[in-house]
């Protein structure tokens, strides 16, 4: 049996498909995960993964490209799968989908949907009201006949090591980026964060992507290592994977600190909730006001002045948190 599994959503969400993704590889002889360029390099690490096929949807992402027939038509062409899990977020509808795999020749498909499908989808399965998204996906492989193999977790292939990048003894990841600003902790606090871990005996590497290299700089100073640039996906999820704890938002490296087993201290602004999204899998601290009058609005910069449900955490507040963690460990 060829099985599909689409998630056209960004890194952290292809990395919450994981363990659906396991539990398809368990039963089918061949696994192709559809998703996204921003989630492609994800898709490389994920167990049970045999072939990535990258297509960005005109209706998804930040930056959605303009519909093309000959484009949907090339994807139809490159489609090849006897059954198909469509894995979506709660506010988003698997029926532009589904009718792309209808026209590639899927036989069977299975998604989430609280829209009538019609004959596009074979199972419409309902997902549970709060479930967190990698539960909900777990879920719905089960009704498709894919029930989980193992304890659910999230997982990526074994990472390199990041001793050259890290350097020897113990550390804490400090991480102030943010796919989108209304998640991100203000780069002032992020600073202090690194400068009163350093002072309670703490090793703090900062970690950002190629177009976050002032920001890792002015977070890092004089007090902390800067990773800035430094790491592509495998490379940073070694970095990650050595660290005692991970701060950082709700964003990308969050969900491979877990995927990793290191836990997260989360910096969560409550534009989505925090309970399909949060840290899975792995002890974690939430911090920030999940009641903050941004709550569900799903926005991308913040329409409150000040940006108060992250900017109100204190750099203590971060210490004490990352204290917890490490006397729990």
């Amino acid at each position: 049996m060829k099985a599909l599994v689409t998630r056209l959503d960004s890194f952290g969400d292809v990395l919450l498909a994981g363990p659906a993704v396991r539990a398809v590889a368990a039963r089918a002889d061949h696994v192709t995960l559809l998703c996204g360029s921003r989630g492609a390099p994800a898709a490389r690490l994920l167990p049970g993964v045999d072939e990535v096929l990258v297509w960005d949807a005109p209706w998804g992402g930040f930056q959605p490209p303009d519909v093309g027939r000959e484009d949907i038509d090339a994807l139809v062409d490159r489609i090849d799968a006897d059954t198909a899990l469509i894995l979506t977020s709660f506010h988003q509808s698997p029926l532009p989908t589904a009718l792309v795999l209808r026209l590639a020749g899927v036989r069977h498909i299975t998604a989430d949907s609280v829209d009538y499908p019609g004959s596009l989808l074979d199972l419409r399965h309902r997902r549970a009201p709060h479930a967190h998204e990698a539960e909900a996906a777990l879920d719905l492989a089960e009704a498709a006949g894919f029930p989980r193999p193992d304890d659910g977790r999230l997982r990526v292939r074994t990472p390199p090591r990041a001793d050259t990048l890290t350097g020897p003894g113990p550390y804490v990841v400090l991480h102030p980026g943010a796919s989108v600003p209304a998640r991100a902790w203000s780069p002032e606090r992020a600073a202090e964060a690194v400068r009163e871990l350093a002072a309670a005996g703490h090793r703090v590497l900062v970690t950002g992507g190629p177009d976050e290299r002032d920001l890792t700089a002015c977070v890092a100073g004089e007090h902390g290592t800067d990773l800035g640039g430094r790491t592509e996906a495998p490379q940073l999820a070694g970095v990650l994977a050595g660290a005692a704890v991970v701060v950082t938002g709700n964003t990308a490296p969050a969900h491979l600190a877990a995927a990793v087993g290191t836990p997260v201290v989360s910096l969560f602004a409550p534009v989505v909730p925090a309970e399909r999204w949060r840290p899975y899998g792995v002890p974690y601290v939430l911090l920030g006001d999940q009641d903050a009058p941004c709550a569900d609005s799903r926005a991308r910069d913040c329409p409150v002045p000040g940006h108060p449900c992250l900017n109100t955490v204190t750099a203590t507040d971060v210490a004490a948190a990352v204290e917890k963690l490490l006397g729990e460990a």
